[in-house]
């Protein structure tokens, strides 16, 4: 089949229609016009879609099959109307784990102001977004990668101490079995296995808890310092210690919504004064 999408989309106005003059209407399409695409696509297929008569186009037997092919049409229409109308600005997806999505979202206007030619949609997850398939632009990892199909740049170090209200509170927090696990996360059940008291389906509600005084929180020193309520119990855990990279992928760095967004970040994430060493 040769025709194009354009005449399936057709096809689907006149049989909603019933004849060629609403269908010119809800297309802008001449009636002539119609006439003769609908001709050229029965030949393509080889079949008859149409009854022509005094009382408009009646579908046939064929053209009813056709239509319950070219339904799910209707909703790709729409989308890409959709698309077209909305704002051209290209958003640029940053997937993170949760603490560095939270310091990204306090702090991106310092970095990004409306007007710019980048919007940042951010993909909050412990789990590893597929960059190779672009399911996000940029990632934010905890080491650089190894496929030489990413490109990275390393921001700062993160460190990590244990936080809670306050010296008293006992018992660990800690993610449930079968979600993806953290660097802190796999510290906590390795040394305080047997003290985890409680946990949650991520990182933010686990936060929720520690400030309501349920456990002890493992967290990078960058998010714990800054939470009102809550006080650092314990001296930088050197053995979850690690770099930070900016990750995308070798082409999505060249294209120039990407190149802006890359920069703002390293902006923010290499800055001491926003990210202070423990």
């Amino acid at each position: 089949m040769q025709r194009s999408l354009d005449d399936l989309a057709l096809f689907l106005a006149i049989a909603d229609a019933g004849g060629l003059a609403g269908a010119a209407r809800a297309t802008g399409q001449s009636a002539a016009t119609l006439s003769r695409r609908m001709t050229a696509l029965e030949r393509d297929l080889n079949r008859r879609l149409f009854e022509r008569g005094a009382r408009g186009y009646t579908l046939t037997a064929a053209g009813r099959e056709l239509l319950a092919e070219a339904e799910p049409l209707r909703d790709v229409a729409q989308r890409l109307t959709r698309w077209a109308s909305a704002d051209p600005t290209p958003r640029v997806r940053i997937t993170t784990g949760h603490w560095t999505s939270r310091f990204l979202a306090r702090h991106i206007r310092r970095v990004w102001s409306p007007g710019d030619a980048w919007v940042p949609e951010f993909l909050a997850s412990n789990a590893n977004v597929d960059l190779a398939r672009r399911e996000a632009d940029i990632g934010v990892r905890n080491r650089r990668p190894e496929q030489n199909w990413l490109a990275a740049r390393v921001t700062l170090p993160v460190h990590y101490a244990v936080y809670g209200v306050d010296p008293q509170v006992q018992g660990f927090l800690a993610l449930p079995d079968g979600y993806p696990t953290t660097p802190s996360d796999r510290w906590v059940r390795r040394h305080h296995g047997d003290e985890i008291v409680t946990g949650a389906s991520d990182t933010r509600l686990m936060l929720d808890l520690a400030l309501s005084g349920m456990g002890r929180i493992v967290m990078p020193t960058f998010a714990g310092d800054a939470v009102q309520g809550l006080a650092r119990l314990s001296p930088p855990i050197a053995e979850i210690a690690h770099d930070e990279w900016l990750v995308m992928h070798q082409d999505a760095r060249h294209d120039p919504p990407v190149r802006a967004a890359i920069d703002a970040l390293f902006t923010l994430l290499s800055d001491p004064a926003l990210r202070p060493a423990p």
